[in-house]
């Protein structure tokens, strides 16, 4: 009898569920309010609320802790402090570094110091304003270079490269470029902030809600600050009002003084940060300062690069080594490098550590090389999109400079197919027009492409397990390993599931993410969620299948081969069927397993850093997008006239979901590079607090004309389906707008200087930048 779990079922026909615009499974909840967070949750009996008592100094030492005051506020129930942990201090999420609560030495304004818990959130809130707390300060490190120049690192520095002696490679190239710049970070603002509620349990165990991407990382955190078994530890995380990397790893120490608080007085506890103290608090996407020494030949062709990036990784590793690597592995995005020495380092500073954010530091690595190609274009007097093409991945010219093959046709056909859906030359014989009638206001136009690896960096982190029950109505019960915050996981893994099983997805219920039902989970990130636990769904799916398949087959004195899944059905001929409730029904009555796990942890990728070499991604998720803008060259201010996006998504799982994921990932992108500032004082305190002093877009700041196409062809690996990964890649399609703004500025030299622009490029950095190139203009001249 043949085994329906080996079956091909990508190869298959594609009903009604997969590659369907069925809406997101919680939209109706999430427009009425009716949806449930962390917070919303009904609040057990005798919730206590905890409020963080946090530094105000960026480094330096405790000299003077008075809690006294704090303890006799109205309301108080108790305090924690380091004293009071019964197990591990330190939860770096990876490498040491980041202890839960300090009582000496200061490394960053707002480090947890301790936490106060009082009878309700307003109480806990004003009570921890009392502490008496003195410093003996000291000047804290802001600057990523120089503390790379110091040797103050988080992790060591890495290296990769391909070709043998980049030195002379570059001394002997007929043209030699090199640039410098400043990648700004970025705030997550998710709508939801962190918040964790710890419930205690019999035998000494504790039940969490939290708002994380990584529920297994915060029950085994959870459980060693409580020196209590993993086992007793159980996480439930039903859904987050958004999380872009910022709630993978730094959910956890909220949840760990949550149950530490609820552990040492015995009743419920919730922690919730104010937004001001999450945003003082949480890390960033990483600053980075990026250089590029580039040779080419007289075509503009790249014959060698030597690129540095550092990033600003604040006070502790967290996931920064990671980061940096990944940054690496991006800063060529679609271009052949055939000599190339990039190196990474990772800087340590006294802000928050900063984490992940939505990927995870691909976006800052390539924005340094395509610096470079605008550059190259203005020095060669060409359009920029002539230079990105002919430095394109292509035939002969296909190995990454960590020796990683790319399948670089795509790349070419999207960019053919949107160059001409654009009229991308058309409008730029346009643009030239208007610039050279119009004084003041400057058109831009950029066509950039983005090359993506998908798959965690770190190879063990490749796994998904899920767990499938079937009811004896028909109904489908699923839960997974990955985590919802918006972008449709449970959708598209019910119609992965409602597909394996020939039914409608309105059968089927994906529950929240717990560490009891499925194990040792990854973290929702690096774009896996689906590709992940849609596999391990799958799984599952097809086990459960194959049994009842068997067991029909049985009782008809039938092949299996003759059964067919559909429409709510289980078919044996044409007309003759039964209904897939019937045959569970019948099927638990003769003692069939109606109960499932399923596994997948994903293939063929190997990383050796030793030798920076391997195949650290699966596949490699593509893009292209043109934007247009418009500068006002007195003041620096701009719009986002149009933008056209064709983005590769392997054949679709949803393509709403995923047009969705495309529009969302852009506008987040674009506001990365032009609005979202970070800044700090020379003390080392976050100015940019709240979203009064931290702009994110609006919708007004979407461009009018925004034209989104998939472009729909099947991945060539064995992914579930054979889609590909859609949540982070569209962030880098944003990289047109910083670009266009570069030719909009770049139009006052008549395209001979190409501009400095550091990012986020403010109306103040885009008028600066005129202003400078005004001035090399009149120096050239």
């Amino acid at each position: 009898m043949r085994n329906l779990t080996t079956l091909d079922t990508a190869s298959a026909s594609i009903p009604s569920g997969i590659g369907q615009k069925i809406p997101h499974e919680s939209a109706e909840r999430h427009v009425a309010g009716s949806a449930i967070y962390v917070d919303d949750i009904r609040e057990p009996q005798g919730l206590i609320y905890a409020a963080v008592i946090r530094s105000t100094v960026a480094k330096g030492k405790i000299t003077r802790l008075d809690l006294t005051p704090v303890l006799h506020a109205p309301g108080v129930v108790t305090l924690l402090t380091l004293d009071d942990i019964p197990g591990i201090t330190d939860i770096g999420p990876v490498f040491p570094g980041d202890p839960i609560l300090t009582s000496d030495i200061i490394a960053y304004a707002g480090q947890p110091i301790a936490v106060v818990a009082a009878k309700t959130e307003r109480q806990a809130r004003q009570a921890a304003r009392l502490a008496v707390i003195e410093y003996a300060k000291e000047p804290p490190q802001l600057d990523a270079e120089a503390a790379v120049a110091a040797g103050e690192l988080v992790r060591p520095s890495h290296q990769m490269q391909i070709g043998e002696d980049i030195d002379l490679a570059l001394s002997s190239a007929p043209i030699r470029l090199e640039g410098k710049m400043y990648v700004g970070g970025q705030e997550h603002l998710y709508l939801e902030g962190q918040v964790s509620m710890a419930v205690p349990c019999e035998e000494g165990g504790m039940l969490i809600y939290t708002s994380s991407q990584h529920p297994s990382e915060v029950q085994k955190l959870v459980a060693e600050v409580l020196h209590i078994p993993f086992n007793r530890v159980t996480v439930d995380m039903r859904r987050m009002g958004g999380g872009f990397g910022g709630k993978e790893t730094q959910a956890a120490p909220w949840a760990c003084l949550a149950a530490l608080v609820a552990n040492k007085i015995q009743r419920p506890v919730k922690l919730r940060l104010p937004r001001i103290d999450d945003m003082v608090m949480t890390g960033k996407r990483h600053p980075f300062v990026n250089h590029y020494r580039i040779g080419t030949d007289n075509q503009g062709r790249i014959l060698a690069a030597d690129i540095t990036v550092i990033g600003n990784g604040g006070h502790s590793p967290d996931l920064t080594d990671a980061i940096v690597d990944r940054a690496m592995f991006h800063a060529d995005n679609a271009y052949f490098l055939s000599n190339a020495r990039i190196q990474g380092h990772r800087a340590r500073t006294n802000t928050v550590s900063h984490t992940a954010f939505r990927g995870f530091g691909g976006p800052q690595g390539m924005m340094i090389i395509e610096r470079a190609m605008d550059d190259i274009a203005r020095h060669l007097g060409c359009d920029p999109l002539d230079i990105r093409k002919r430095n394109l991945y292509q035939a002969e010219r296909d190995v990454t400079p960590y020796h990683q093959d790319v399948d670089y046709a795509p790349l070419h056909q999207i960019i053919e197919t949107l160059e001409e859906s654009s009229q991308y030359w058309l409008r730029r014989a346009a643009i030239r027009d208007w610039n050279a009638k119009s004084p003041v206001l400057k058109k831009g136009l950029a066509l950039t492409p983005v090359k993506f690896g998908i798959s965690f960096t770190v190879q063990h982190l490749n796994q998904a397990g899920a767990l499938i029950h079937l009811y004896t109505d028909g109904s489908v019960q699923v839960n997974h390993g990955g985590t919802e915050m918006g972008q449709g996981l449970h959708t598209k893994v019910s119609q992965i599931v409602a597909q394996c099983l020939g039914i409608s997805s309105e059968h089927i219920l994906v529950t929240a993410t717990r560490t009891d039902k499925v194990p040792n989970t990854s973290p929702t990130a690096a774009s896996s969620g689906t590709d992940l636990n849609g596999k391990a769904a799958e799984q599952a799916a097809l086990i459960l299948k194959q049994r009842l398949a068997e067991y029909l087959a049985q009782t008809l004195s039938i092949d299996v081969e003759q059964l067919r899944f559909a429409d709510d059905r289980i078919w044996w001929t044409d007309t003759d069927s039964k209904h897939f409730a019937e045959v569970v029904q019948d099927a638990y009555l003769a003692r069939v397993p109606l109960s499932a796990t399923g596994y997948y942890k994903t293939p063929k990728i190997w990383y050796d850093r030793t030798q920076a070499k391997g195949r650290p991604f699966f596949y490699f998720a593509m893009g292209a997008a043109v934007s247009e803008v418009l500068v006002d060259t007195l003041t620096g201010e701009y719009r986002l006239l149009q933008t056209d996006i064709l983005h590769d998504v392997g054949q679709s799982l949803n393509p709403a979901i995923d047009i969705g994921q495309i529009e969302g990932g852009f506008i987040q992108g674009m506001g990365w590079l032009t609005t979202e500032e970070l800044v700090w004082n020379p003390d080392g305190i976050l100015l940019s607090n709240s979203p009064a002093t931290y702009k994110i877009p609006a919708i007004s700041d979407a461009p009018p004309i925004f034209n989104v196409a998939l472009y729909e062809q099947p991945n060539p690996e064995a992914t579930i389906y054979h889609s590909k990964a859609v949540g982070e890649p569209p962030f880098m399609l944003a990289i047109s707008v910083w670009s266009a703004l570069r030719d909009a500025i770049s139009s006052l030299s008549d395209y001979r200087i190409s501009p400095d622009l550091d990012t986020p490029a403010t109306p103040e950095r885009v008028l600066t930048a005129i202003n400078a190139l005004r001035f090399a203009a009149k120096e050239a001249e």
